[in-house]
């Protein structure tokens, strides 16, 4: 048995150390925003946080992510950096097919919350290994960047 933190929530897994947290994601809790792509780690679609890292899910077992914070597509988009990607992302139209969407996104947020302001070679370092297959590398790099720039519009928190 094995407790996983995973979007701020604990999760009971009954898995063996070796499976892979992609499919204790996918198949054993229904958490299909990871996607699978290859199953060896060279393509990015399934990219989570794991304590803030950018890491492949599908080469993750379970037995190493005991005691960190995992988060995926759902997480992040919870984040301050999460809600900046999205906005650029619908501002700057990335998405054609969108499959490779989590781990472009879940790489990049990475990255801005590295780096603040990343340069184009900081993007490209950051994202290399993510592949598309539509091509919207161009609009991937410049959503980045305009993420960077939004300001989001902070709310007041009630005096306690």
């Amino acid at each position: 048995m094995y407790e996983l933190n995973i979007n701020k929530q604990t999760y009971q897994i009954e898995a063996d150390a070796d499976t892979p947290l992609l499919w204790v994601l996918r198949d054993i809790l229904g958490l299909t925003d990871t996607k699978f792509g290859c199953g060896a780690g060279l393509c990015g679609a399934c990219t989570v946080h794991i304590d803030g890292m950018a890491q492949r899910a599908c080469l993750t077992p379970i037995s190493e992510v005991t005691d960190a914070e995992i988060l995926t597509l759902a997480g992040i988009l919870e984040t301050e950096t999460g809600k900046k990607l999205q906005q650029a992302w619908n501002d700057l139209d990335v998405v054609q097919c969108g499959y490779c969407q989590p781990g472009q996104i879940m790489s990049a947020a990475a990255l801005l919350e590295e780096t603040g302001k990343p340069s184009d070679q900081d993007i490209s370092n950051s994202m290399a290994g993510n592949i598309c297959r539509c091509g919207t590398y161009d609009r991937i790099r410049q959503a980045i960047h305009h993420a960077a720039s939004i300001e989001l519009p902070h709310t007041m928190e009630p005096a306690k």
